[in-house]
């Protein structure tokens, strides 16, 4: 399995928050965009009010392990954009799984049941 392609200019990641979808739980914000042709393409970002840089990148962490196991069963040709919020620092990646997945499913990349939300 390949991973997904990783989101790296500030221009994309804004083309997301101005012209993209959103949906929000305490946990984690998902914007999903359309792109042309590209792919899944996924970014993540964790802003330094969430703490120190350990916890940035464990937030990061998180959330790169729970879109893995989700990766599969998404299709079509999509920008996603996660932000971390206080609360992921505390969940584990299956916390957070179920979460994503309802977001995803509610804005149309993945097909299937819609989870619960934390």
């Amino acid at each position: 399995m390949q991973k997904p392609v990783t989101l790296k200019q500030n221009t994309e990641f804004h083309r997301a928050y101005g012209r993209g979808k959103v949906k929000a739980a305490p946990s984690i914000v998902t914007y999903v965009v359309k792109n042309r042709g590209q792919g899944i393409r996924m970014g993540i970002t964790a802003a330094k009010k969430l703490g120190s840089a350990v916890e940035r990148n464990r937030c990061r962490r998180i959330i790169r392990a729970a879109f893995s196991s989700i990766y599969p069963q998404c299709s079509g040709n999509y920008d996603i954009v996660f932000v971390a919020r206080f609360k992921t620092k505390k969940l584990k990646s299956s916390d957070l799984e179920p979460v994503m997945r309802s977001h995803l499913t509610e804005l149309g990349v993945v097909s299937g049941s819609v989870g619960a939300e934390f």
